[in-house]
């Protein structure tokens, strides 16, 4: 296959050309072909663009792993249109900023997220998007199936250039934002993959990550560009990953560090060597749980990566860690990527700083932050991307990731904004003051804890506190631990010093929402 396409409906007509009946993608048990995609894509494109979508509309988003929703990417991608991915779990508030800021022609919603949607709509500014409903029908509401049926395009070829999608990253001390990811840009991201053979030509991959997230978004990308075939599970079951891979005979998994925790923490049995897994990427994991994987599941674990939605990835590792700590790999050769002061000096080697990225092709990261201009200039001051995190490198030239420089945290595989947390808890009565940071998890990650001080004579229960959480929050962004306080430590002026509520969080006084028995079990996510 040729590697001069550079948009992605030139990848999946050239696939499709080359054997319309090989598998792309699966949501069950039956395998959908890379032909059925692309018929159905253009199909939907022809659909949308009678409804009124043009190139450049932005097409929001909201259903779980389905195949309309690798329909829908590839629609837009040939379309011009921008689809704009939301996390399922959003409601309120959080739901609605993160429409608001992409102000889409359209909203597809499967049947949950029409219930989210409710009174959002009647907002000014989204009052005239089209909801198009996935699943039962819905008043004022297109019914995605009647735009299937027929193909004919009428609008301009597609250019490397033309934004395919926005994926929001989460805000670290601001708002979320919404990153603009270009045709060339998705097209560029296997390069890596297929590099350090974490795909490869003919692979099955299970990979039960949501297709609204930048790594999944990768594999669908990777089964297009370098020939393979992606399984997307709804959800990650530990205990059931290994029946799950036998059935569909996966050569690969696909997913994130915690969920190679999760697995080692299920019962040890004689079959769990009874499977085709041949590699299994999990980013990050430690090196003794990366050895432990290994021994115990019989295949081999790539955990060496750093990157972010902006620029995916930046580092790699060349071959499997044997590293003591966990490392990040070494700069993928499109990228520049150094260390800098807060000076944006290059820091010499073993120095803690920032990670800075510069591009050294055309697409190799994202093309901004989508109506955040001054948050873009910011992010690219002296030529080179600032990701907010901070790590070092060693003589050979293999990153080290150490922290977020930002207040950021990371829970159930999701990244969170400390300040949408609070803005959250505020709107109830009872909160004066709230303060949100990370403290240590048991597994990997974070858990998140709430420092709340409380309005005059004011004093809510801890059900009572919990299901303001529950109502105003994803489930994921839920603190575990609370903790009433008088007051938050602040410098001189204002700013509340999160550092010293780490220091010392776990007190007396915190209480463990999990331990009294408030938890937010699956069924009850959305």
């Amino acid at each position: 296959m040729t590697n001069d396409l550079v948009t992605v409906p030139a990848w999946l007509a050239a696939r499709t050309q080359q054997d319309p009946a090989a598998h792309l993608v699966t949501f069950g048990d039956t395998w959908v072909s890379v032909g059925e995609v692309r018929r159905r894509a253009r199909e939907l494109a022809t659909g949308l663009f009678r409804s009124g979508i043009r190139p450049g509309d932005r097409i929001a988003s909201i259903m779980t792993n389905r195949v309309e929703a690798v329909e829908l990417f590839f629609a837009c991608a040939e379309l011009g249109a921008i689809q704009v991915p939301l996390n399922v779990f959003l409601k309120g508030e959080f739901l609605r900023y993160q429409l608001l800021d992409a102000g889409p022609r359209a909203i597809v919603a499967d049947g949950s997220a029409i219930g989210a949607l409710d009174g959002l709509l009647d907002t000014a500014d989204l009052r005239e998007a089209t909801l198009i409903a996935l699943d039962e029908p819905v008043a004022d509401a297109v019914a995605c199936g009647d735009l299937f049926g027929e193909e004919d395009q009428t609008w301009p070829e597609p250019k490397p250039t033309d934004l395919s999608c926005i994926l929001y990253t989460s805000g670290t001390t601001g708002l979320p934002k919404g990153c603009m990811i270009d045709s060339g840009y998705l097209v560029h991201m296997p390069k890596a993959h297929r590099m350090h053979e974490w795909f490869k030509q003919g692979d099955t991959s299970l990979c039960p990550l949501p297709l609204y997230h930048g790594f999944a978004i990768s594999a669908l990308m990777d089964a297009v560009v370098i020939g393979c075939r992606v399984a997307f599970d709804a959800e990650f079951s530990a205990s059931a990953t290994l029946s799950r891979a036998r059935q569909l005979g996966a050569t690969q998994f696909f997913g994130v560090g915690a969920m190679a925790v999760a697995l080692l923490a299920t019962p040890a049995s004689p079959d769990d060597k009874d499977h085709t897994i041949d590699r299994a990427v999990f980013v990050p994991v430690a090196p003794r749980a990366q050895h432990e994987f290994e021994a115990r599941f019989g295949c081999l674990v790539f955990c060496e990566g750093y990157g972010q939605t902006e620029v995916l990835p930046a580092t790699m590792g060349v071959t499997r860690t044997r590293r003591d700590k966990p490392s990040a790999g070494k700069a993928v050769p499109w990228l520049d990527v150094q260390v800098v002061d807060d000076d944006d000096n290059v820091l010499p080697v073993g120095d803690v700083g920032e990670i800075v990225v510069r591009p050294l092709e055309p697409h190799s990261m994202f093309a901004g932050y989508w109506r955040k201009e001054a948050d873009t200039v910011a992010a690219w001051r002296n030529l080179r991307h600032h990701t907010g995190d901070l790590g070092y490198f060693d003589e050979d030239g293999t990153l080290y990731f150490v922290d977020r420089k930002k207040d950021a945290l990371r829970r159930r595989g999701e990244n969170v904004s400390s300040v949408e947390v609070e803005l959250a808890i505020a709107k109830h009565p009872a909160v004066a003051q709230v303060a949100v940071h990370a403290v240590p998890a048991e597994l990997s990650e974070d858990e998140i804890k709430a420092c709340i001080v409380l309005q005059p004579g004011a004093q809510p229960t801890w059900p009572e506190l919990f299901q303001h959480f529950r109502d105003v929050l994803p489930y994921y962004a839920v603190p575990r631990y609370v903790e009433y306080v008088d007051q938050l430590p602040a410098n001189a002026v204002g700013r509340v010093q999160k550092h010293k509520l780490r220091e010392e969080w776990n007190t007396g006084a915190t209480v463990d929402f999990r331990q009294i028995g408030l938890v937010i079990d699956r069924s009850s996510r959305r």
